[in-house]
């Protein structure tokens, strides 16, 4: 029997004569076959282009401010160790409010990291956390990606009047800036938060704030200095969601869906969303076809099983990666995958293993030259194999 997938609500479902979308009721003249490709996805751009005119969004969101990773309280001090070991990122503030203790990590030029523990409050992104290899840290993910906006008052009225939710019932105010963020989205378990800066860029404190007097050095390590800024994340999302995914994050930012990378080896798709040719980038890698079981359905669909949907990877942009890469390795560093790629193909990648403080992958790419394909199908397709040692 074929499967549908109803084009309001995305839901996929076995096809009937006569029948409706279990889901959200629809019936069939706005449903179409399910079967991954871009035929749909390219209208559906269209559609959300067309539609943030009208609405008076195109340039209201900017690029990404920092990202928010969520620990358990007992791993947040090593997971910021962690980073400040393994990037070129440095310690900023460190403080602590009534809800999160936060460690804020930069580097010049890049969206910051914000590595956070919750005391006590109530987690709103805890159901996405409780898979058979997640479970054991149901605090822990990277939960938000936080944007720049210019008007969050009049963004936020936009969205919210689109039906868009959020953890909030209006922005959070400051001396500093004002801040929303949404509800975890149901295809990602991601949140998008918006700030919009009052006073100094990156001064996340506030008038209660209270720093905290950890030790977070930074290692005087040459090859750190070769680990520069936030290159991209990709985030894991279930192959009957991959478009819904997509066009969900479309609908929140600025951003336009580029281009998709199929590996039907591994029954796996990664998909490319950007801002600019020099923003970061949001990447969503999905399977082709539905999970069925781990043999059958490739890596990727068996990461998601295993762990849900969430963000598999960071990537940092690096220059001397091989020998970036061999003092990692020699500072203790294990990976899922050595160095892949070379100079002549125009960029070289490769993969840690999952931090045990942040469930994070780090992954390390040089771009050589004028190299401007982002991702090469050769690369993509060995590293997406490589998850499968997950």
């Amino acid at each position: 029997m074929d499967k549908i997938v109803c084009s309001s609500c995305k839901d996929v479902f076995e096809a009937v004569k006569g029948d409706h979308c279990p889901q959200c009721g629809r019936t069939h003249p706005h449903t179409y076959e399910f079967k991954n490709s871009d035929e749909f996805l390219g209208v559906e751009v269209g559609r959300v282009m067309e539609e943030r005119k009208a609405l008076g969004l195109v340039g209201q969101v900017g690029g990404l401010e920092c990202v928010i990773i969520n620990t358990e309280p007992e791993n947040h001090l090593a997971a910021a160790q962690e980073l400040l070991r393994y990037t070129g990122f440095t310690s900023g503030q460190v403080f602590e409010e009534e809800e999160y203790a936060t460690c804020v990590l930069e580097f010049p030029g890049s969206a910051d990291i914000l590595v956070r523990s919750r005391k006590g409050s109530e987690n709103p992104f805890t159901e996405f956390n409780l898979f058979p290899k997640s479970e054991h840290l149901p605090n822990t993910r990277l939960e938000t990606f936080v944007f720049g906006v210019s008007d969050l008052d009049r963004y936020f009225s936009i969205q919210r009047n689109r039906g868009v939710r959020f953890l909030t019932d209006e922005p959070v105010e400051n001396d500093g800036y004002m801040f929303i963020q949404t509800a975890p989205s149901a295809y990602t378990g991601n949140s998008i938060g918006y700030i919009q800066w009052k006073g100094e860029r990156g001064n996340y404190m506030t008038k209660k704030s209270k720093a905290l007097g950890w030790n977070l050095e930074k290692p005087e390590s040459k090859h750190l200095g070769n680990i520069r800024r936030l290159d991209h994340t990709a985030t894991r999302v279930r192959a009957k969601e991959r478009d819904a995914a997509i066009i969900e994050f479309m609908e929140l930012t600025d951003y336009a869906f580029e281009f998709a990378i199929y590996v039907k080896i591994f029954n796996s798709i990664t998909n490319v969303a950007r801002l600019s040719s020099k923003d970061f980038a949001m990447v969503f890698t999905s399977g082709i076809a539905p999970y069925i079981d781990d043999k059958i359905s490739g890596p990727t669909e068996k990461f998601i099983s295993n762990y849900g949907p969430r963000v598999h990877h960071m990537a940092f942009e690096t220059e001397e990666i091989v020998d970036t890469h061999q003092a990692l390795a020699s500072d203790g560093m294990e990976f899922l995958i050595e160095l892949i790629g070379s100079e002549e193909e125009g960029l070289r990648q490769n993969f840690s293993m999952p931090s045990p403080n942040t469930l994070l992958v780090n992954e390390y790419i040089q771009r050589y030259g004028d190299f401007d394909g982002f991702f090469s199908k050769s690369n993509v397709t060995q590293l997406t194999g490589a998850t499968d040692k997950q």
